[in-house]
């Protein structure tokens, strides 16, 4: 299921910051596309979260620049969707100076979860999962009851379908914790290549800045627009 908006929560203003963002991570996955596999994977170990690195105090610039790269078409795709469809509404109500700080924060949130679940590893982690997952988590505080359209594929077709998003982002976080826990067992194709506790963290932290803005949004008449 892929989100491709919400029908009941409406943004006051022109999302600059979260197109931005989405501008900024494709012109780095399009650098991307210009390096060999060698040159990638270079540039992934040097610009990615190395939790060896960070526990060791070098490299910190990575937990910023891990954050706009990605590991191939499904994986920018799939993020931008979700920043696309969540950020316009937090960044409405939260601003656009006090948005970026909240984006970035929970990138920065993400990361250090998945460090500290995965010491000593020296596997790069990048991505911008855990920043839009601290958007979901402050998303679904804010607009418990709006409602998120799914693009649904089934077999060769498709369809459009509607459910709630405070069902839409509880399974999905759930589904990130049980496998973050499945990952703390022996390593298998199912447990491996996704930074889980990345997206647990993220989520974590933008439930709990939500709450500080709940009443904002409630104000701003967004939450049923």
């Amino acid at each position: 299921m892929i989100p491709v908006g919400d029908s009941d929560v409406r943004g006051a203003s022109v999302p600059i910051v979260s197109w931005a963002f989405i501008a900024l991570n494709a012109l780095v996955f399009v650098y991307q596309l210009t390096l060999g596999e060698s040159g990638l994977q270079q540039f992934f170990m040097q610009f990615g979260v190395v939790p060896s690195e960070i526990q060791e105090g070098d490299n910190l610039l990575s937990l910023l620049t891990s954050m706009f790269m990605h590991g191939g078409w499904a994986h920018i795709l799939g993020n931008m969707a979700f920043l696309f469809v969540f950020g316009d509404n937090i960044e409405a109500v939260m601003g656009k100076v006090l948005y970026t700080v909240f984006y970035l924060a929970g990138g920065l949130a993400a990361s250090l979860a998945h460090i500290l679940f995965n010491l000593g590893s020296d596997i790069p982690s990048i991505g911008a999962s855990g920043a839009i997952a601290a958007v979901m988590g402050a998303y679904v505080v804010m607009f418990p009851g709006s409602r998120v359209r799914m693009l649904i594929f089934l077999g060769f077709r498709a369809g459009i379908t509607q459910v709630s998003a405070l069902v839409f982002l509880g399974l999905w976080f759930v589904t990130q914790l049980l496998s973050g826990v499945a990952s703390l067992g022996a390593t298998s194709a199912q447990t491996s290549g996704v930074a889980f506790w990345a997206h647990i963290g993220g989520f974590v932290f933008g439930l709990i800045v939500g709450v500080l803005f709940r009443s904002r949004a409630q104000q701003m008449g967004l939450e049923h627009a």
